[in-house]
C-alpha cells in the first residue's frame, strides 16, 4: 500500500482490486482532506432521464406515416441523449457551483487564462489567486496594490542611495534581499522591519490564507511559499532578474552573481545557501532531478503553471473537489507537464471522483468484494485504471514524501555552524566583487545616460476590480 502526501492533501494509493483505505473527512468538517459529501446523486443503477428536460418536437405537420416514424425516431434519439447525459453525471464530481464565493474563482480562472504566459505580471497572477479566496473584496484590491507599491518604493530608494546602476542585476537583487533580511531605514527611522518566518500553521492547514503574499505584507511574516513570490514580484517591479526554484515542500530564489554563478537565497532564514544544502535534505532522488521536478530555475510559463495550482489548492481548501478543480489543474499541466504539485493534486481529484461515483452505485471500495463490482460499469473501471497509471507515473518520477518534522529539522539546519559559515563566505565574496566593480566604475569616464522614465506605479487592471 502506497501513501503520498503533498503539503496539505493526502493521496492514498491502491493497486489491482485490493482494499482502498478511507480518504480523510470533508473540508466542511473537522479535517481538510476528505471526499466531499455526495449531493443530488442517485443510487439507482439504471439510467434516468432528467425530469426537467423537455423534448423538442419538429415543428411541421405530420403528412405521412414516414414523417411520423421520423418524428418518433427523433424523440427517441433525444430521450436517449438525455438518459446518457444523466447517467454520465454519475461518474463526475459533485459540483460546488451553488456555494457562495465559487463565482470569484471562476472569474479568476477566466482572467488567468487570458494572461500571456510569456509576458504577464506575476503580481497580477498572484492577485487573481488571492483575490478569489477573498471573494473579490474591494478593500483587498486597494490594500494589495498599495503594499506592493510601498515595498517597491523602499527598495528603489535603497538602489538610488547606493548609487546602483540599472544594469547591475546583482546589486538590485541584494537590495531586495536586504528588504527581507534587514530593517529598512530612512533618515535613521525604521520604515520597514525585517520579515520574519511564521512558524505558526506555516502550511496553512488551519488557515489557508497563511500561504498568501497579502498575509505576508499584512503581518510582515511569511513562509517558503509567500516569501519567494513576494521577492519575484518586487524583482519584477524594479527590473531585476531572479528565479523561483522548487524542492520538496519548499521553494526558494536564485539569481546570478557577477561571475555568472547561481546563488541560492533562503528567505526563510535570511541567508545564502549552496545547492548542497537542498540536496542534503535527503528527499531529492536522482530520478526527480532527471525529470526536472526540483532545483530548476522556473520560467514564466512554469511559474504561471504553479499559480494555477495555487488557485486549485485554495478552491479545494475552501469548497472541496469538483470538475472545476480538474479543469484548473489541466491548465497547470499544459503549461508545465513536470509540475509535480499539479500531478499530485490531480491524483487526489481523480480519487475523489472515483469514490463519489462508487458511492452513487452502492459500491463501498473499502470492501474488496464490493470493489470487484466496478467491472459492471466501464467508466468506473476506466477511472480506476487511470488512477493507477497516475500512481505509476508518480512512483517513477522520483517524488518522495518529506515528513513535516523532517522538513522543519532540515530547514533549521541552515543555521548550523557549517551552513552559516558557507552563507557568510558567499556574502563576503559578493561584497569583494561588488567593491571591485564600484572601484572600476569610478575610474571610468561617466557615460552620458538618457533621461530615465519615471518608475512605474503598480496598478491592478481595472477590468478585475
Amino acid at each position: 500500500m502506497r501513501q503520498i502526501i503533498i503539503l496539505y492533501c493526502f493521496i492514498v494509493g491502491f493497486h489491482s482490486y485490493g482494499q482502498i483505505p478511507k480518504l480523510p473527512e470533508t473540508p466542511q468538517q473537522a479535517n481538510l482532506y476528505s471526499v466531499p459529501v455526495i449531493r443530488n446523486g442517485t443510487s439507482n443503477l439504471a439510467p434516468r432521464a432528467n425530469n426537467h428536460a423537455t423534448v423538442v418536437y419538429p415543428h411541421k405537420k405530420v403528412s405521412s406515416q414516414s414523417d411520423q416514424e421520423h418524428i418518433n425516431q427523433e424523440v427517441e434519439r433525444q430521450i436517449e441523449e438525455i438518459r446518457a447525459e444523466s447517467f454520465s453525471r454519475n461518474f463526475m464530481l459533485t459540483p460546488m457551483s451553488d456555494k457562495k464565493g465559487t463565482g470569484a474563482y471562476y472569474n479568476a480562472f477566466e482572467n488567468l487564462s487570458k494572461l500571456d504566459p510569456e509576458g504577464y505580471s506575476i503580481a497580477d497572477a498572484v492577485f487573481l489567486v488571492e483575490n478569489a479566496y477573498n471573494n473579490n473584496d474591494k478593500k483587498f484590491h486597494s490594500t494589495y496594490q498599495d503594499q506592493i507599491q510601498k515595498a517597491t518604493n523602499i527598495i528603489r530608494r535603497d538602489i538610488k542611495n547606493s548609487g546602483i546602476e540599472d544594469t547591475d542585476n546583482v546589486s538590485k537583487n541584494l537590495s531586495i534581499f536586504k528588504y527581507f533580511a534587514e530593517d529598512s531605514k530612512v533618515n535613521g527611522k525604521v520604515v520597514h522591519k525585517a520579515i520574519k518566518y511564521d512558524f505558526d500553521d506555516y502550511m496553512g492547514a488551519k488557515d489557508y490564507s497563511k500561504m498568501f503574499v497579502s498575509k505576508l505584507m499584512n503581518t510582515n511574516s511569511g513562509q517558503c511559499h509567500s516569501m519567494p513570490l513576494l521577492y519575484l514580484i518586487l524583482a519584477e517591479q524594479i527590473g531585476a532578474e531572479a528565479y523561483l526554484v522548487m524542492s520538496p515542500n519548499h521553494s526558494y530564489i536564485r539569481f546570478k552573481d557577477a561571475d555568472g554563478e547561481m546563488l541560492s537565497v533562503e528567505l526563510t532564514n535570511g541567508m545564502f545557501s549552496a545547492n548542497s544544502f537542498v540536496l542534503n535534505s535527503g528527499y531529492i532522488k536522482a530520478e526527480a532531478l532527471k525529470n526536472k521536478l526540483y532545483m530548476q530555475n522556473l520560467n514564466k510559463r512554469e511559474i504561471l503553471s504553479q499559480t494555477y495550482v495555487d488557485l486549485a489548492s485554495g478552491y479545494i481548501h475552501k469548497y472541496g473537489y469538483d470538475e472545476f478543480v480538474s479543469k484548473v489543474l489541466d491548465n497547470a499541466l499544459a503549461l508545465n507537464p513536470n509540475n509535480i504539485n499539479a500531478t499530485l493534486w490531480k491524483s487526489n481529484t481523480d480519487q475523489v471522483r472515483f469514490m463519489q461515483a462508487c458511492s452513487r452505485f452502492g459500491i463501498d471500495p473499502q470492501i474488496k468484494e464490493q470493489l470487484q463490482n466496478i467491472r459492471n460499469y466501464p467508466p468506473l473501471e476506466d477511472q480506476f485504471r487511470q488512477i493507477n497509471i497516475g500512481f505509476d507515473y508518480i512512483d517513477q518520477s522520483g517524488f518522495t514524501q518529506m515528513p513535516l518534522d523532517q522538513y522543519e529539522k532540515w530547514l533549521g539546519s541552515l543555521k548550523s555552524t557549517e551552513n552559516k559559515q558557507k552563507s557568510d563566505e558567499i556574502a563576503e565574496r559578493m561584497r569583494i566583487i561588488n567593491a571591485q566593480k564600484q572601484k572600476e566604475a569610478k575610474n571610468k569616464p561617466k557615460p552620458i545616460t538618457p533621461n530615465k522614465e519615471s518608475p512605474k506605479i503598480y496598478k491592478i487592471p481595472k477590468e478585475w476590480l
